[in-house]
Formats: structure tokens, C-alpha cells, sequence
């Protein structure tokens, strides 16, 4: 009998370093590992963040692997390990899933995998800022066998203790691993599986929180893309992608009011954002972005 694949979970908040940590997994991990990315809007930014690594990445989008998507995330699993043999599977899912629905897939549905551990990325600065955590939220903390307590960086150290006991309320089992920027030895993740007590999900999604694009070949002015940046409207609680400015690309992430720029390969400028019925200001925000291009 073929050994089962072991499957890495990969959840948390949108915005949390999800991402961050598989690009910093794919550069440190000696493992032959396969990708599957689920993202939150229309166009799959994360993916061609890691794109050009040497990583098999299959794209379940269109929806969300926790509700919509299973049966395309099956599939592939199955392709996967038929085509790619990887050692390992990870898993990220797009920041609003609840990760019981997939852990209930692979416990139930996929038996030449098995599920070696689920790990929530929780941002410290979000949890201090904003400190209302709902359904998704709390279901990803329980879920999780580590958490990762991120961006710890930009707290005070009174504030990070009172984040640190609210996890422990709602996860006491699970570690707790502080970092910046996600950086961790990937022995600690890999293998950190508990027992979990699955039952079949009941997850609905928030009908509110909705997502656009904006695509452009134009080049943008930095300081009015930075002033615009600046004024982003509350409902955006998630904006990332690749911005061009005339000295240059670079990727853009921006989570509840904070926001940075990285310098990135050639790319055109390619924007998600993603919000409470942010649709409804789509129209002044996409106007907003024309008035930068030169």
C-alpha cells in the first residue's frame, strides 16, 4: 500500500501572512512540495507572488474551497499526487474560509492523503486594532494544532500578552509561535497533526464581503497612488497586488489601514480589493486609480 501524502493546512485571516509563509516555506524547505492556493476575488494574486519557484501550484478559485470548491479540490489532490509525486501538500486558503469543511474532505474523501496538521496564521496588529473576532475568525484559531502568531513586531508587549491569553481562550491545546514576517523552521509546522473531532460542516458565507479588480498597462503616479492609499474608504479591509510605477514594479499589500510596497519582477499593474459590500465603491475607487495613471 502507497504511504499516504501528508496535507499542511494553511488558514487565517485575510491579510495575516498566509502567503508570506509559503514564500518563506518554498525558499527554506528541503521537501519536492505541491501548492494548492484558494484565493478570495477574481484574479489569483498569491499564486503569481510564488510563480517561477520550483512548486507544482494548482489555483482553486471562482470560490471558496471550504463551501463551493470541494470537488474541484479533490480533483486536485488526485492530479496532483498522480502527476507531481510531492513529498508534501500544502494547502492555503483564501481568508475568509473556515478550514473544518477541507479537514473533513481529506479526513473522509481523500484516502491516499492524510491530514498532517492545520496551521492558522493570526496577525497580532489586527487582533489589537480590531479586537472583535467573528465566526471565521474564532473557527480558525480553534482549528489550528500551531498558531502563528504574526507581525508581533508591531505591538507592544502588554498588548501582545493580552493577544496571546485570548488564543489560549479560544485554542488552549494548539502552540503559540510568535514571528515577523512568518519566518519559522518548517519542522516545527510539519508533523504538528492532533486529534481532531470533525463532523460534517456547516459553514455559510457572509454574503457581505465582496471583492473587485483593477488591471491597468499604465504606469502610476507614486505619490498619488500613495495619497489614494491613504484615503482607502473602511470597507477595504483587504487590497493586494502589483502596482507599476515609472522607477519600477512592486507588490503592494494593504490590511485594515496598513499597508507596504515590495519591489517585484516585471509585472502590470493588477489590484484586488476586498471588503463589506465594497462593491458599491467600486466605481469612485476605479476613478480614484485612472486619475493616477500617466
Amino acid at each position: 500500500m502507497e504511504p499516504r501524502t501528508p496535507v499542511t493546512l494553511i488558514t487565517g485571516p485575510l491579510g495575516s501572512g498566509k502567503t508570506t509563509l509559503l514564500r518563506h516555506l518554498l525558499d527554506v524547505a528541503r521537501q519536492k512540495i505541491a501548492i494548492l492556493m484558494n484565493e478570495f476575488g477574481e484574479i489569483a494574486i498569491d499564486s503569481q507572488i510564488i510563480e517561477g519557484k520550483s512548486v507544482r501550484i494548482a489555483e482553486l478559485g471562482g470560490g471558496c474551497v471550504c463551501c463551493s470548491l470541494l470537488g474541484e479540490f479533490e480533483a486536485a489532490v488526485t492530479e496532483v499526487i498522480d502527476t507531481v509525486h510531492p513529498d508534501r501538500i500544502i494547502v492555503e486558503t483564501t481568508g475568509v474560509a473556515e478550514p473544518d469543511a477541507v479537514m473533513f474532505d481529506i479526513q473522509e474523501n481523500l484516502p491516499q492523503v492524510r491530514l498532517d496538521g492545520v496551521v492558522t496564521v493570526a496577525d497580532a496588529d489586527a487582533m489589537v486594532r480590531y479586537p472583535q473576532l467573528g465566526q471565521t475568525g474564532r473557527a480558525q484559531i480553534e482549528a489550528a494544532d500551531i498558531i502563528l502568531l504574526n507581525k508581533v513586531d508591531l505591538v507592544s508587549a502588554e498588548a501582545l500578552a493580552e493577544v496571546k491569553a485570548r488564543l489560549v481562550q479560544l485554542n488552549a491545546r494548539a502552540p503559540i509561535l510568535p514571528t515577523r514576517r512568518c519566518r519559522v523552521d518548517p519542522d516545527v509546522l510539519f508533523g504538528s497533526a492532533q486529534a481532531h473531532d470533525i463532523g460534517p460542516p456547516q459553514h455559510r458565507h457572509q454574503p457581505e464581503v465582496e471583492s473587485f479588480s483593477y488591471v491597468s498597462e499604465a504606469a502610476l503616479d507614486r505619490s498619488c497612488f500613495e495619497a489614494f492609499v491613504g484615503r482607502l474608504s473602511p470597507v477595504v479591509i483587504r487590497a493586494k497586488g502589483f502596482v507599476r510605477f515609472p522607477e519600477g514594479i512592486y507588490l503592494f499589500n494593504f490590511v485594515a489601514g496598513r499597508w507596504e510596497l515590495e519591489a517585484f519582477p516585471e509585472r502590470v499593474t493588477t489590484l484586488v480589493f476586498i471588503g463589506e459590500h465594497v462593491i458599491r465603491h467600486r466605481a469612485d475607487l476605479l476613478s480614484a486609480l485612472r486619475h493616477c495613471e500617466r
